[in-house]
């Protein structure tokens, strides 16, 4: 279920949890039913906050290394130590382009 899917839903939800508590408070100040649309509310909540949570972890594991570039890359680099450029300056290099292309 899409994370915008999981908001409509819980912005119901809360929306019905006060309206709940409202009319339960009103029509016979019954706590057990105000106690019981605010829990409504607050479950509802935790859910959002936990699926908003796990969503940006996946998001991140998602944006792993592509092996072909890395293969290629790989390739290129012992192209250029095989040629006579010193392993380590170039390896250096791709460290710093890496750095370069993520914005750190």
């Amino acid at each position: 279920m899409p994370l915008s899917a999981v908001r409509y839903v819980v912005i119901g939800l809360c929306g019905v949890g006060i309206v709940g508590m409202i009319v339960a408070s009103v029509a016979g100040n019954n706590n057990g039913w105000v106690i019981t649309f605010g829990l409504v509310a607050v479950v509802s909540i935790v859910v959002l906050m936990a699926f908003s949570a796990a969503s940006r972890t996946t998001a991140a594991a998602a944006s792993g290394v592509d092996e072909a570039v890395a293969e290629r890359v790989e390739l290129q680099i012992r192209s250029l130590v095989e040629t006579g450029a010193d392993e380590t300056a170039v390896r250096d290099l791709v460290r710093d382009a890496v750095r370069l292309g993520r914005g750190k």
